[in-house]
């Protein structure tokens, strides 16, 4: 699960290496499309991001990703009902930390980007909808991982706040490691558990 996550974070970041923030008038499905069409092509072409070079992918994130993400939504969301009780300086903390987890805990996957293709299903939406879901499958070797993005209306543009794999939500499933941390530790437990699993992932990358 945790390396095919991080696979499809790269099916969307590894695109945007090369593409500005999108337009605000984009439609959600051809934003995904967009910055999807080249995400093989832009891994290929990065022996460095394949051999899962940290600096790059954290420069990538910080550079290209972040302003097609709302990470302060998926944070909140990740957090669940203890976002609210935080202070704005443990709300920053945790964003840190929670974006240097994603990034170093699935950088291995990146090597894994070989001969995958994309494939889109029909997006169902109403003209009114401020939040969608972006449905696709990554196809290669073997069975197809579906792939779904959800992304709310910003007056920035649409913006990506979770990823499905395989049926299961990125949010979701950190939400529920989240509160059992909190409820032993509290919101600044989990900012020190999370900072000891990021020291840990960097001392072996």
């Amino acid at each position: 699960m945790q390396r095919r996550t991080w696979l499809a974070i790269v099916t969307l970041s590894a695109a945007a290496w090369a593409l500005p923030a999108a337009a605000a008038d984009e439609a959600p499905d051809a934003l995904v499309k967009r910055i999807s069409s080249e995400v093989l092509t832009a891994v290929k072409a990065d022996p460095a991001i394949q051999a899962g070079d940290i600096n790059r992918i954290v420069n990538l994130v910080d550079t290209r990703i972040m302003p097609n993400v709302n990470f302060t939504r998926m944070t909140a969301s990740a957090v669940g009902r203890f976002w609210r009780q935080a202070t704005p300086e443990q709300q920053q903390k945790l964003q840190d930390e929670f974006k240097t987890l994603l990034v170093r805990t699935y950088s291995g996957a990146l090597g894994e980007v070989k001969d995958q293709t994309l494939s889109f299903k029909p997006l169902r939406m109403q003209p009114a909808d401020t939040e969608v879901v972006v449905r696709s499958e990554v196809r290669g070797k073997g069975e197809p991982i579906q792939l779904d993005y959800r992304l709310e209306k910003s007056p920035g543009g649409w913006k990506i706040y979770d990823i499905n794999v395989l049926g299961v939500w990125l949010v979701e499933t950190y939400r529920t490691q989240f509160a059992q941390e909190i409820s032993a530790k509290g919101i600044d437990g989990l900012i020190t558990s999370l900072a000891q699993r990021n020291k840990a992932n960097s001392a072996r990358s």
